[in-house]
């Protein structure tokens, strides 16, 4: 026998060996067969059990009996094509008025493309393999597989510009805001057609859900906001009242008592700026906080390539962004986004009773109130 090498008895400690087996394990595997007619929530809590199925798993759990209890406030960060594809109106809505999203980051893209559907405008399913020049040749846009006429976007734009220019929107706003008063008059779009669930911006209106665009600029929305400037209207958008909006929720939400979670649908710029609110409160302000409570995320992004669309909830904790002491309530899911949202909002509609909504959008200006108060007197104690 090697003289530094570990001699190893597989016969000896079965007793010991067994006991640490069941310390790290959950549960036997031992799944039922899958029968016909199952539902969504069933197939997932019965037959997603290891690899990515198990964390999909996880995170419907965690999301459904931790995030959505009634003292946590849930922000949900929202990047990607999801809303051409239906997702909006199929899952993003269903969840908003069950009260199980309590304020939402957005790219700029999403929501311009779900102020189509609020219009009445139709997109289609294709494949992914078209003929681009073809498709520009007669004026049809494609989002990989969706496909839609480039009238859809001169109308969209056509309506933005008309409804901008009116006098109540002549003023500063944050981007929640914004969506909140755009949110107003497409909900009565969505009134007047027949249409009402097509639109997440309508469906935040009427719930009182804050909508955020960590970008304004970088979306067709925000380019027609600055054509309107050019020609000389004031409407005009403040995304450091953002920043403060945003904390003040999370500040809120922590300092009466309860917990926050961010549930993160891919990456970008949406999730660095949900999660950027914890270091906000603690590292800018000085206000003493530790951290969101729950991390769920749905990405196809890796840790190792430097973007912060893979980056870790345990290295998120490091900048302060979550509880080192609420490591074990973070899921992590590599999976599409366009497959795991339906699921879990199935999961969340068939395991969970709707909640109140807590209206965020009406407290604003309170939140930032309290932020500011407690802010002044933490510099007053350091003397600033």
């Amino acid at each position: 026998m090697h003289p530094h090498k570990p001699h190893y008895d597989r016969h000896a400690g079965t007793a010991e060996n067994k006991h640490f087996l069941k310390r790290i394990s959950r549960q036997r595997i031992d799944p039922p067969a899958v029968p016909g007619g199952i539902s969504a929530a069933d197939l997932i809590d019965s037959a997603f059990l290891s690899y990515n199925g198990g964390r999909l798993r996880e995170g419907c759990q965690l999301y459904a009996q931790r995030m959505l209890a009634p003292d946590c406030t849930v922000g949900l960060a929202l990047s990607g094509a999801l809303t051409p594809a239906g997702l909006g109106m199929s899952c993003l809505v269903p969840l908003v008025e069950a009260g199980f999203i309590d304020w939402i980051i957005s790219t700029g893209a999403n929501l311009y493309h779900d102020t189509h559907y609020a219009l009445g405008m139709d997109l289609y399913q294709a494949g992914p393999s078209l003929p681009d020049l073809e498709l520009r040749e007669n004026q049809v846009i494609r989002i990989y597989d969706i496909v839609f006429d480039y009238e859809n976007l001169l109308g969209t734009d056509k309506f933005y510009r008309t409804l901008l220019r009116a006098d109540v929107f002549q003023q500063t706003f944050s981007t929640a805001e914004f969506h909140y008063l755009v949110g107003k008059y497409l909900n009565e779009r969505e009134q007047q057609t027949g249409l009402k669930g097509k639109s997440l911006l309508a469906a935040a209106y009427r719930a009182g859900v804050p909508i955020y665009t960590s970008s304004p600029g970088d979306s067709s929305i925000g380019m027609n906001i600055a054509a309107l400037q050019l020609e000389g209207y004031k409407l005009n958008i403040d995304p450091f009242r953002d920043v403060n909006q945003t904390a003040g929720i999370v500040w809120d939400a922590k300092a009466t008592g309860g917990t926050s979670g961010v549930f993160i649908l891919g990456g970008g710029s949406p999730k660095n700026f949900m999660l950027q609110t914890e270091p906000q409160i603690q590292e800018v302000l000085g206000l003493a906080e530790s951290g969101h409570d729950y991390f769920l995320q749905f990405t196809d992004a890796r840790p190792d390539t430097g973007g912060l669309s893979g980056a870790t909830p345990s290295e998120a904790m490091t900048w302060g962004k979550v509880d080192p002491d609420k490591l074990p309530g973070t899921v992590t899911c590599y999976v599409d986004s366009t497959l795991a949202l339906p699921m879990i909002t199935a999961y969340a509609l068939t395991r969970v009773q709707p909640r109140p909504h807590k209206r965020y959008i009406d407290k604003l200006p309170e939140l930032t109130k309290k932020l500011n108060e407690r802010y002044a007197e933490v510099r007053k104690e350091r003397g600033e």
